[in-house]
């Protein structure tokens, strides 16, 4: 299909600069912008290649101020990333999805299908399993007895998800993503380590998107609770019990330990690791491999660094932890001096 400027323009609320005919049928980065496609500038560390693309479009911040005259049309808007986003959402919406049982899947009897599901080969769907219309789960994953899909969700390849848990709609499984499995609980006993039975579930709220070998554990009584539009990246861990409010994100590697709540619109960069039965309030931006060792309940802070502190704070100490050596030299002169004028006196 093609859009033309105007028509682009019009959908995303923007205004056009050049001509508004200009059509294209694709998307390309601006650095290898073709003939037809359609590109966009948010980070201006790429402002450059403005100049030289080959996109017939390229979608631009309002505020952008142009150094010299470009060749592509240009659809301003209020964020271009966000922009960008919408129409690969529309383009992927267009996209004809799989339908029906493949004769080498397996699905219950007992299970209920909504209307134009896929189930590919080798999934399995147990006994009591309901799943919502339009549902896409892909070749060899696992949705196990009694569990709940809601609608227009997509389980790839060999994602699982265990028994009675519960998924919202428009919520995503990429390849590896295990949902349900047990907690880690054991009691110390006299020849070891008894396991503590984890008869609780997980319950995913809407518009959820889950990375690829990232686990969410049940809960040992209750739910494990993943409120909606929350974003986990690939290889994340949401131990039992813990609570994740809506619309907060975690990059790769991030671990959060058992019954801990964590607020709303919360930010939790790579490897950030979060201790047991913390509470974490609304909007706690944290840097890449910060270690939280307890409660942040005041929220609205940015934070950094093992344990973790005010990111201002940690950037000054990090600034004099590089001279701690030197330090420590000059300090050890300074006592020899000051010993030496005492012996004096």
């Amino acid at each position: 299909m093609e859009f033309s400027a105007k028509q682009i323009a019009e959908y995303l609320g923007g205004t056009v600069e050049g001509n508004p005919e200009a059509k294209v049928s694709t998307f390309a980065k601006i650095e290898e912008g073709v003939p037809g496609a359609i590109s966009f500038l948010a980070n201006p560390h790429y402002a450059h290649y403005l100049y030289t693309t080959e996109s017939s479009i390229v979608l631009v911040n309002k505020d952008f101020q142009l150094e010299q005259e470009v060749k592509a049309t240009l659809v301003r808007v209020d964020n271009a990333y966000e922009c960008i986003a919408r129409l690969l959402t529309l383009y992927q919406s267009t996209m004809q999805k799989r339908k029906g049982v493949h004769a080498l899947a397996f699905v219950a009897e007992s299970a209920k299908l909504g209307e134009d599901v896929y189930v590919g080969p080798f999934a399995y769907v147990g006994d009591g399993v309901e799943i919502g219309r339009g549902t896409q789960i892909y070749p060899s994953a696992v949705v196990e007895e009694g569990a709940t899909i809601g609608e227009d969700c997509i389980l790839y390849p060999h994602a699982t998800v265990y028994y009675g848990c519960k998924l919202g709609n428009r919520v995503t499984l990429h390849s590896g993503a295990v949902i349900g499995a047990d907690g880690f609980g054991f009691a110390p006993a006299a020849d070891g380590y008894e396991k503590i039975p984890q008869i609780g579930i997980v319950t995913i709220e809407d518009d959820v998107e889950i990375g690829a070998n990232t686990c969410v554990d049940r809960s040992t009584m209750g739910t494990t609770l993943i409120h909606r539009g929350v974003k986990l990246d690939n290889l994340v861990q949401v131990a039992h019990n813990c609570e994740v409010g809506s619309h907060t994100v975690m990059s790769a590697q991030v671990g959060v330990a058992g019954s801990t709540k964590i607020g709303e619109w919360c930010m939790f960069g790579g490897q950030v690791g979060i201790a047991g039965h913390a509470v974490i309030g609304d909007r706690v931006l944290s840097g890449a491999q910060a270690g939280i060792a307890g409660s942040i309940r005041k929220g609205n802070v940015t934070i950094q660094g093992s344990p973790a502190i005010d990111a201002k704070n940690f950037m000054r100490s990090s600034v004099v932890f590089k001279y701690l050596p030197e330090m420590q030299n000059e300090l050890n002169r300074l006592k020899k001096e000051v010993e030496a004028l005492k012996s004096k006196l």
